[in-house]
């Protein structure tokens, strides 16, 4: 994650029972975490979050000569902050170890994160993609936008550290993609995905589908032409005038706009596969029945193959 005074990256685990640094989607996490914060010039905290252990049954003698879980807790964030002070030299890096619920840690360190920054694993291509039930919890209850990131062959293209000309090239050729739902405007959503783009230095794909009337949602061709052309062109001006105080704030971004009709999802998964991030919003909902991210952002963050950004918004 990173934090109000900068950039923290925060990984959830349970005491883990063998000796190791981290797994693929944490480390994934990590990395992304350590260039957003050199991108933005702050400082990167790698947090790990452990729950109270308890023992295993076994032989005394194999318990003694195993190093504890605490041991590990507090090795593992060390070891990755290690490696991310050489491969981003100058970048202000801290880690902590807290014991606790998962939950309850991160939720609590979002309170003072810009950005809080998860691991997701990867399940296969037809699967998609697990964000197991802490994580998709702390989506809906952190007050900062959350990122997910998945290990893969996006690590290997944009994330790992690379020199000047080609570090350049591909972080502009992969675009930001934003989902803008018209009905539930967010300042603090625009705002997120424009500044992303102007510190990459890359254009912002903005992605709106709009629906036709309940009698024709089944067959949009159903539609008069002249009925559904007019719902199209409204739609479009709506979308322009939305977008253009924000085009204003930040003129060196290229912005891209895609408006038709269709349902949102299936497309912004579709262009995640060029996309260096996806941003989409979650409203802020207050209930004691459970957590809610909607369709979208649920279907995004499970099938989308770049990191996705989600922007909490009144």
């Amino acid at each position: 994650m990173y934090g109000r005074s900068g950039p923290a990256r925060a990984p959830e685990s349970r005491a883990p029972s063998a000796p190791h640094y981290g797994s693929p989607a944490s480390l994934a996490a990590a990395e992304w975490a350590a260039r957003e914060a050199r991108r933005r010039r702050l400082p990167l905290k790698l947090l790990h979050a452990m729950e109270e252990w308890i023992p295993s049954y076994g032989y005394a003698s194999q318990a003694e000569a195993t190093p504890s879980p605490q041991y590990w807790g507090e090795r593992i964030p060390r070891k990755v902050a290690l490696q991310l002070t050489e491969r981003h030299p100058g970048l202000e890096i801290t880690t902590e170890q807290v014991d606790g619920r998962p939950l309850t840690v991160l939720v609590a360190a979002a309170q003072q994160a810009e950005v809080l920054v998860l691991g997701s694993r990867g399940l296969g291509a037809m699967t998609g993609f697990l964000v197991g039930s802490v994580s998709q919890a702390v989506l809906a209850h952190a007050e900062c936008p959350v990122v997910v990131v998945r290990p893969g062959a996006w690590l290997d293209a944009d994330c790992l550290p690379v020199s000047g000309s080609d570090r350049a090239r591909r972080e502009v050729d992969r675009s930001v993609v934003l989902g803008l739902d018209l009905s539930h405007p967010s300042a603090e959503l625009l705002d997120h995905a424009f500044d992303a783009a102007a510190v990459r230095r890359a254009p912002l794909r903005v992605v709106h589908r709009w629906c036709t009337p309940p009698p024709f949602a089944f067959d949009p061709a159903l539609l008069a032409p002249e009925v559904r052309d007019g719902m199209a062109t409204s739609t479009a001006t709506a979308l322009a005038d939305e977008l253009r105080p924000w085009r204003d704030k930040y003129p060196e971004v290229r912005v891209e706009v895609d408006c038709s009709v269709g349902h949102p999802a299936d497309q912004l998964v579709e262009a995640s596969a060029g996309a260096s991030l996806v941003v989409v919003g979650r409203r802020i909902r207050r209930s004691a029945i459970g957590t809610h991210l909607g369709p979208v952002v649920h279907a995004v963050l499970h099938h989308a193959t770049a990191p996705v950004a989600v922007v909490p918004h009144a």
